[in-house]
């Protein structure tokens, strides 16, 4: 840490003189907080304090003559922790040796050594739990307080408040946080039990109880044996297994697949034909039912093989091509286990047997290639069938017709007759939609004509009058039901035509027809 390096520009650490004694290596509070402000370009006192609390939290600074590890911007004195007792060295104190510490801190006639009342509580509790070997933890703590007097007096102050920092950190006092109980090291090390726990005093044996971290050297980690040599192989095996693949390439399969897949999203875009059940056109279920597919399923087949297997089509289709090319055994083997997957638990060993001798066995009618790893995993595993007997011979065949067949499915006359076909037959569809179109509208204009009035034949001399007022009115409803210019010109053609027929028969019989006006 820079703070505390003095000739990197760090806080500038004296040594106090007090009325009778002298306090070596300390640093006042406000001294902190001004440094904190300056280096970080930290404008608010409240927010440097608030820093500074946190790193005295985690044991990198404290209190001399306090427990709570906080900051404060007055006189208080602080002194900077020994990078031996930084949290970062990832320590595990067991409860013995904070038995120790205590122990030895009752052995010392000193005032600035007496326990705190929290403290005298847990040495009180760990001496009732470490009954049995309490001796033991009596005789390590005379020897380390033996190790100590022989120590210079200024030096023994500061490693004494070094080391009740570090408990303070790891054991700290009621109602404080605990910094230390989610350390994300200690997670690592619980999802890989494998590994060698690194103790406060060392690596060693659990069961072997260790002395002080303040007096005592960390020793060297025990040499692995045979077994943690093969975990440790096991373990590397699996990492190399793992997909190591960068957020961004990520993120661009999955924008890849979504553009990919965005016009087989009734929720994005609208499929055709619409879904029956929100629209009067039964067209999608007709062409479910067929067995001729669309281009849109037909280009869906493209997209992966998994796509090509899920369409039962296209499973057909895959088949033929490798029926052509004397390689169908690869997928009708896939397919049995596949249909072994979904038969009852009591016909599945009879089904896994017949499998293995249709496929597998020596002699076999539809031999398929395997590597004679997959052969011999599922050999073993045919001692008990089960459902997923057959999971390492069925993904190495996959991975075959997916390397090889699939990709020369793709290019084979098979699949792209079918896609042309599918392409051609999409203006024949788009022109039979027009001509239905136009049908629709045909039946609209009569019946539109019939509402305004023309219930008689038009040319009678009785309704011709009734038949002129009603075109204007069928034309109006037309356009306003259709709402474009094809339909108002339609309309006005029929009006002109209609016209044209009825002042000739108007000519022959003009009597009768202005009698009738009159009357």
């Amino acid at each position: 840490m820079r703070i505390q390096d003095e000739k990197a520009g760090g806080v500038a650490i004296r040594t106090v003189k007090s009325f009778l004694s002298k306090i070596p290596s300390v640093v006042s509070g406000a001294d902190i907080v001004q440094w904190l402000m300056k280096n970080l370009t930290i404008e608010d006192a409240a927010e440097a304090i608030h820093l500074g609390s946190l790193i005295a939290a985690h044991g990198y600074l404290f209190p001399i003559s306090d427990h709570v590890l906080t900051l404060k911007d007055d006189g208080t004195l602080y002194r900077f922790q020994s990078p031996y007792f930084w949290p970062s060295n990832c320590w595990e104190p067991e409860n013995t040796d904070y038995a120790i510490y205590l122990c030895k801190r009752t052995m010392q006639n000193k005032a600035r050594l007496e326990l705190a009342d929290y403290e005298a509580e847990n040495l009180a509790r760990l001496q009732r739990a470490f009954a049995r070997k309490w001796e033991f933890i009596f005789m390590q703590a005379e020897a380390q307080v033996k190790i100590d007097r022989k120590k210079d007096k200024a030096e023994r102050k500061i490693l004494d408040s070094q080391e009740r920092a570090f408990w303070d950190v790891h054991r700290p006092v009621p109602g404080c946080v605990n910094t230390t109980e989610m350390d994300i090291r200690k997670c690592r090390r619980e999802r890989n039990p494998h590994r060698v726990k690194k103790s406060v005093y060392g690596v060693a044996d659990e069961n072997q109880s260790q002395p002080s971290p303040a007096h005592v050297p960390s020793q060297p980690t025990r040499k692995p044996t045979k077994e943690d040599v093969q975990k440790e192989i096991t373990f590397l095996n699996i990492q190399l297994d793992r997909h190591c693949l960068k957020v961004s390439k990520v993120a661009d399969s999955l924008m890849g697949y979504t553009e990919q897949f965005l016009d087989y999203d009734p929720f994005v875009s609208l499929t055709e034909p619409s879904n029956p059940w929100i629209s009067d056109d039964s067209s999608f279920w007709d062409l479910e039912a067929s067995r001729d597919p669309s281009q849109q399923r037909v280009k869906r087949w493209g997209f992966s093989l998994e796509e090509a297997l899920k369409d039962p089509v296209g499973r057909d289709q895959f088949l033929k091509f490798l029926e052509s090319e004397f390689s169908s055994e690869n997928l009708r083997f896939w397919l049995a286990v596949q249909e072994l997957k979904r038969r009852p638990l009591q016909e599945v060993a009879s089904r896994a047997q017949e499998i293995w001798q249709e496929f597998l066995a020596e002699g076999a009618p539809s031999s398929i290639n395997l590597d004679s790893h997959s052969y011999e995993r599922t050999s073993q595993n045919l001692k008990d069938p089960g459902r997923y007997s057959f999971e390492d011979a069925q993904e190495h065949i996959f991975k075959l017709m997916k390397s090889d067949s699939y990709a020369r499915f793709l290019r084979s006359n098979i699949y792209q007759d079918l896609l042309l076909a599918r392409k051609k037959q999409q203006p024949a569809d788009t022109e039979q939609g027009r001509r239905t179109s136009l049908e629709k509208f045909t039946r609209s204009v009569v019946s539109h004509l019939l509402i305004a009035g023309v219930a008689v034949h038009p040319f009678t001399t009785q309704t011709t009058p009734r038949w002129l007022l009603s075109v204007p009115l069928a034309c109006w409803m037309i356009a306003h039901e259709y709402g474009t210019a094809a339909a108002v010109v339609m309309v006005m053609v029929v009006e002109v035509v209609l016209l044209w027929l009825y002042y000739p028969r108007q000519s022959h019989s003009a009597g009768p027809c202005r009698h009738h006006v009159a009357t």
